[in-house]
């Protein structure tokens, strides 16, 4: 393997930028579909149920293959899944472009989702391949930032294409981010895996998915119809069983797709619950801050993509800084602290008001950022750091997972608070409507000011864009106290200081 030899490949950092343009189209993906969703509503003729599986599709189906592709990385190549994943991604972001109908849209979404989950894990697990261990902080810094780049320009480049082409351009865009980085990694992309070549683990592989997937689509579905209903609540017990089966199966299995007694180690689990916490944070605020820039600012998809790019400058800085940081100060310090600085980013989300001026939000965006930056870096680099480099894909798509699992909970649990508060103070302005204006009105803020403007009600406008602010405090103010209870972790669990790991050599302690 590359990372055994005296001598690192020179070739590295030109194949961190082609990871680094495989990860970007990933993170786009991630948000730029956000703003074309009213476009496909009508082009289309999409219904609500339609629309949210358009974008679940490919999280569902990413999310339930990543351990599945981490582990098969690992046997078969990593540069082989990284370029496989890509093709995928491209044929299904193709298929997405010709679609004439919702349900061909949802099936490209997935076959999309099946090629993400083959390119995530094997970006950062060919870094840990291909840098020594003294570069691998700042790579990883590099990865972190290029990662929140994506989820932050993709509002931009979604409002850009619709404003300006249509909405299949939201998905011909990614096709030459493909095609670069395929083309650029033939040359340049070392291929690596786990010398070993340990058999397939089926049971595991087949656990994983089944738990994984039933796990994302309860979060997914628990908003609309109920956290206590009695399906989500059956979800949840069956992804439950599912996944104990998967632990209990990997303890007992002589090769197992992973080693669970990685999570004894703080330096694995601390780490891992501060990045689940960071991606609660950010995909839940760039979920209601989209909203209230467009429906309480007035600003179109465009502008509030354009503002929303601020987080990206906090995320650029904070991921290289970090590096340095946790170098002279312990990974402990800066993961912590960054987590602090989240918690304080989202305290500034409760003195927005129905009239703020833009330069709080961007106050607030930078620092929400630079936090999110310093904190994701280094935990991100910990996890990994934990593994030897043979399970490097399998450790990576641990940190994705946890990644997809904390953004799905964000934008559910932070969600459903802002959708509760923003019913409650709906109640009386809508107390003089019809039923169904009533009803749709106190659902969303567009539906409050869909209504206002079809009765000629500036009232009604005013009490809605007050309710969702309102909502939006509540949202913001328990994420806040999921940050704070993130760094209190990150403080307690996660070692003060790390020691580079022997390549190919197992992290101790790892109990029996």
């Amino acid at each position: 393997m590359p990372d055994r030899t005296d001598t690192p490949d020179p070739r590295r950092w030109w194949t961190l930028v082609v990871l680094s343009a495989s990860l970007l189209v990933i993170g786009l993906d991630n948000t730029i579909l956000n703003v074309a969703l009213p476009t496909l509503e009508r082009d289309l003729g999409a219904s609500s149920s339609q629309l949210q599986w358009i974008v679940d599709a490919y999280m569902l189906v990413f999310a339930g293959l990543l351990l599945t592709a981490g582990a098969l990385g690992d046997r078969f190549g990593r540069k082989r899944t990284l370029s496989i994943g890509l093709a995928v991604f491209g044929l299904g972001s193709g298929l997405s472009a010709l679609a004439t109908s919702p349900e061909m849209l949802i099936g490209a979404r997935a076959i999309m989702g099946i090629g993400g989950a083959f390119i995530m894990p094997s970006t950062l697990s060919i870094i840990m391949a291909v840098f020594p261990a003294h570069e691998r902080p700042k790579a990883i810094g590099v990865w972190a930032g290029v990662s929140g780049l994506g989820i932050a320009i993709g509002p931009v480049a979604g409002g850009w294409l619709i404003e300006n082409a249509s909405w299949n351009a939201v998905f011909l865009v990614n096709l030459p981010f493909v095609v670069a980085a395929l083309a650029a990694g033939r040359w340049l992309v070392p291929e690596s895996k786990d010398p070993a070549a340990p058999r397939l683990d089926l049971p595991g592989f087949a656990l994983s998915i089944a738990g994984l997937t039933t796990l994302v689509w309860a979060i997914i579905e628990a908003p609309s119809r109920g956290w206590t209903s009695p399906t989500i609540l059956a979800a949840f017990g069956i992804s439950a069983a599912v996944l104990g089966a998967f632990l209990a199966w990997e303890l007992r299995t002589r090769a197992p797709m992973l080693d669970i007694r990685l999570f004894r180690n703080p330096r694995f689990s601390g780490a891992s619950a501060a990045i689940t916490l960071v991606f609660f944070a950010m995909f839940g605020t760039i979920f209601f801050l989209t909203q209230y820039l467009q429906g309480v600012l007035g600003y179109s998809a465009l502008e509030a993509g354009v503002r929303v790019t601020p987080i990206a400058v906090g995320l650029i800085l904070g991921g290289p800084i970090s590096a340095k940081l946790a170098g002279r100060i312990g990974t402990k310090a800066v993961v912590t602290g960054g987590l602090l600085l989240v918690a304080l980013g989202l305290m500034i989300i409760t003195q927005f008001t129905v009239d703020s001026s833009y330069d709080i939000v961007a106050a607030h965006l930078i620092v929400l950022g630079f936090g999110m930056g310093m904190a994701m870096a280094p935990a991100t680099e910990s996890v990994m750091g934990a593994l030897p480099v043979e399970k490097a894909s399998v450790g990576s798509a641990v940190n994705d997972t946890t990644r997809t699992t904390g953004g799905a909970l964000g934008v559910a649990i932070l969600g459903s608070l802002l959708a509760s508060q923003y019913r409650g103070d709906m109640d009386e302005a809508v107390s003089g409507l019809p039923d169904g204006a009533a009803a749709t009105a106190s659902d969303t803020l567009s539906g409050g000011l869909a209504v206002a403007h079809r009765v000629g009600d500036l009232g009604l406008a005013d009490a809605a864009q007050q309710a969702f602010v309102s909502g939006m405090h509540v949202a913001a103010l328990a994420a806040a106290a999921v940050a704070l209870v993130g760094a209190l972790v990150a403080y307690l669990v996660i070692p003060a200081r790390e020691q580079p790991l022997s390549v190919g050599v197992v992290p101790e302690p790892l109990p029996a």
